[in-house]
């Protein structure tokens, strides 16, 4: 016997992915003003994670340990049930946005970012002067309005000014909330993902910074209420650090935010992109990257999103730009279109001769294929709903959002999901997947570990079945022991999906309740069973996630979660999350 003890209350810990951001959305792509600048904290109050964890489950009705899926798909695709036109609310009253006249000119919001490629090249330029071709051969324009700064692009849309509006994924819940959920001609539909930010941004820290933990108590500089702030915030909350632990400078921008770093050296780190995250890690300099959406690739999704009453009046046109985007995605995978979009982004976004050339890199421009997946593969452990949701889920917790749009309300995929008929759409297949090699444990160094992710579940004494029931008392049904447990192996299956260029190791761990009584050896045994059925439920349906990306490694009691506390059981039955950056493997 490993373990003794008789079956105790379940417990469960597990951190919630999160997102950041504030109402002032100065967000790292643009160069707008913050809505606070100088050394400030991240606030006094503590996240509850456990507390906003009850409101993030699956959808759907639980999960099981299946066979593994030979489909060799991401993840097992199990489809939304429901009619995108039937959740989305009805939009009532004539169309309040500028006319599009004749010829018919809709107004595309961008921001200075490589995402924007695919339909910067699809129209030649940011001028209405190519003619493209609605869903019912009808001829319409473009013309892409450069808009850096979210707040007044939002002010735009929300006039009727501009037709169609940009976002990150976790700007969503405080976009909608700062004014657009005000009249339902405005609220955003969202239709399309463009891009994952793809090595564009990354956190830069001196080389004495180990790891996430070793920002507690130091100063990092970063553009507040932007995809720099959600950047830092998750890596701080997947790390087990409080956001308030950590001394936070905010700097108008990304830009500046670097340019601290470089000046003072109390500043341990910075959030920026490209070009300074990696001019700052230049030889000699003292600094290193930590961690960059390289690696962190499923985090940052670009979508783009029309206004309601404008999406309902010109169904067509909306489905004939999903349609153009698409189809530049793919003509952008050979070399020979590159140079010439290049071209087109350094005059558009006023940026010297050459300079988009090495900016094209920092995304990955989505393909229909992968369009699909983040929109209609419930599963997804990267999904749209998932990412909107959990980014919700925190701006409440720090108080910055009060009331929840549902994401089926924002998220129409009708056009990808008509789209998937069409046998040139059917045909593609989701290109950003990283390709993990089979290692053993021994060959990931886990002391370079970024961040380290405590999952407690609670193991029945014995056990390494974390799906095991016991039955209810008084004759109620049998329960999961760990009733929460699908939310734990969803909240495991979001880490390794969102860090999906990374190795992830599971360990597993036992109580020390049978120390100098029980075989070591079986203590090891069951701690390394343990790590091994959380992968199975990683790796077999409905996550199917690739198998090679997890190690496992059983350390017994060997180290208990707090050493000065070695006799707390329940915290010692645990298993921990790493994650490994592919470089330093």
């Amino acid at each position: 016997m490993a373990e003794a003890g008789k079956p105790k209350p379940a417990f469960f810990l597990a951190v919630l992915l999160v997102v950041g951001g504030l109402v002032g959305m100065a967000f790292w792509r643009c160069n707008a003003k913050p809505s606070t600048s100088g050394a400030v904290s991240a606030g006094s109050d503590q996240i509850d994670i456990n507390d906003i964890k009850k409101n993030a489950g699956p959808n759907g009705s639980g999960q099981t340990a299946e066979a593994t899926d030979d489909k060799g798909s991401p993840t097992s695709t199990k489809e939304y049930t429901f009619e995108a036109a039937s959740r989305l609310p009805e939009v009532v009253g004539a169309g309040d946005y500028k006319k599009l006249g004749t010829p018919r000119i809709v107004r595309f919001a961008v921001n200075t970012w490589a995402g924007w490629a695919p339909i910067i090249l699809a129209n030649q330029g940011s001028k209405p002067k190519k003619v493209w071709k609605d869903a019912k051969g009808g001829d319409f324009q473009l013309e892409l309005v450069l808009s850096d700064n979210p707040v007044a692009m939002r002010d735009a849309f929300a006039q009727g000014s501009t037709h169609i509006g940009w976002a990150t994924v976790d700007m969503l819940p405080i976009l909608i909330q700062s004014g657009l959920n005000k009249d339902a001609r405005t609220m955003p539909r969202v239709f399309q993902q463009v891009d994952w930010s793809n090595g564009g941004d990354g956190v830069v820290v001196r080389d004495s910074i180990k790891n996430v933990t070793d920002l507690r108590g130091k100063t990092v500089a970063l553009a507040q209420n932007s995809p720099s702030h959600f950047f830092l915030l998750n890596m701080l909350l997947n790390g087990g650090v409080q956001p308030s632990e950590v001394k936070m400078k905010f700097t108008p921008d990304a830009f500046q935010a670097a340019a601290a770093f470089n000046a003072d050296k109390s500043i341990v780190g910075c959030v920026s992109w490209a070009p300074d995250i990696y001019n700052l890690t230049k030889p000699g300099m003292g600094n290193k990257l930590l961690i960059s959406t390289g690696t962190a690739n499923k985090l940052i999704a670009d979508v783009w999103y029309a206004r309601a009453d404008f999406a309902r009046d010109n169904p067509e046109i909306i489905e004939g730009i999903v349609r153009g985007i698409l189809d530049a995605t793919e003509e952008l995978k050979t070399d020979v279109n590159k140079p010439k979009v290049a071209e087109l982004m350094d005059e558009f976004y006023g940026l010297p001769k050459g300079t988009a050339k090495d900016m094209l890199g920092d995304a990955h421009w989505t393909n229909f294929a992968e369009n699909k997946d983040f929109f209609l593969n419930q599963n997804n452990p990267t999904n749209f709903e998932r990412t909107y949701t959990t980014a919700f889920l925190l701006y409440k917790a720090i108080r910055a959002v009060d009331s929840k749009v549902p994401f089926d309300q924002i998220m129409d995929f009708s056009v990808i999901k008509k789209l998937s008929a069409d046998p040139k759409y059917a045909a593609q297949t989701n290109d950003y997947e990283y390709k993990f090699t089979p290692v053993s444990n021994l060959e990931v160094n886990v002391e370079s570990a970024i961040l380290t992710k405590t999952v407690t579940i609670q193991f029945f004494p014995n056990s390494n079945d974390i799906f095991k029931k016991v039955p209810g008392a008084n004759g109620a049904p049998e329960h999961f022991y760990d009733p929460n447990v699908e939310n734990t192996v969803e909240d495991v299956a979001k880490l390794a999906g969102q860090f999906g260029a990374a190795r992830i190791q599971i360990s597993g761990h036992t109580d020390g309740s049978m120390k100098n009584m029980a075989d070591e050896t079986l203590v090891r045994e069951l701690s390394l069973r343990r790590a091994n059925a959380v992968k199975e439920a990683l790796v077999n349906k409905p996550y199917s996630m690739q198998p090679n990306q997890f190690v496992t490694a059983g350390y017994g009691w060997d180290k208990p979660a707090d050493p000065k506390d070695p006799d707390n059981h329940a915290k010692n039955r645990r298993v921990e999350v790493k994650v490994v950056p592919a470089e330093a493997q």
